[in-house]
């Protein structure tokens, strides 16, 4: 930066982002100093080297205040997981498909987990029939991440809140909630791979007790 530049020359760069051209680094370093900031080496390994014009004093906090709002939101952000069985009633799945949703709205995202018992496990397009049903009811507010697939004897899929799209509230789900499970529906082959691991888990017992 600045003085501390060794090259002869700088492909030289405006505060706008303007290319100036090919400069004599004195020349260029001159003319940072006239518009009363610095001469910032931004691409060193460039033939001639890239130096931009700039306030970097200004540069570095903005990129710290960048760097502090991303951690923030990375650590807001938690993966909730809500468990559903192959052989869920209307009224269960009603209510586990509204947390989904309000977990969505809340920015958060979530992991559905099938969880299989016995011989359950040989009728996965049951678990996948659910899975489609609960993605499908989420759809206002959230998308899948990661598609159904096996983790040993449970079956995962993965919601994100998407961003582009108007939440709604989780009573809309009820209409949804309504259509039983038709075991017989096949669906397509599910690839054995493990899931993301959760953060919170919300099991039958606790929406029971809520």
């Amino acid at each position: 930066m600045n003085e501390r530049i060794r090259v002869r020359e700088v492909r030289l760069v405006d505060p706008e982002g303007n290319q100036l051209g090919i400069k004599p680094t004195l020349e260029a370093l001159a003319l940072a100093r006239q518009m009363d900031l610095d001469l910032v080496e931004v691409a060193p390994m460039a033939n001639p080297p890239v130096a931009r014009i700039m306030d970097y004093g200004k540069f570095k906090f903005d990129a710290a205040q960048k760097a502090r709002e991303s951690r923030r939101r990375s650590s807001a952000i938690q993966i909730k997981e809500m468990k559903y069985r192959p052989k869920i009633g209307a009224g269960d799945f009603d209510t586990k498909t509204r947390q989904v949703i309000r977990f969505l709205n809340e920015g958060h995202k979530v992991k559905i987990t099938i969880m299989f018992r016995g011989r359950e496990i040989y009728h996965p397009e049951i678990g996948k029939t659910i899975l489609d049903r609960v993605a499908e009811a989420s759809t206002s507010v959230g998308k899948v991440e990661t598609a159904p697939k096996l983790d040993g004897r449970n079956m995962l899929m993965v919601l994100a809140p998407d961003k582009r799209v108007v939440p709604k509230t989780a009573s809309a789900v009820h209409n949804d909630a309504e259509t039983p499970v038709d075991q017989d529906d096949v669906a397509s082959s599910i690839s054995s791979i493990t899931g993301p691991q959760s953060d919170e888990t919300v099991t039958d017992e606790e929406i029971e007790e809520g």
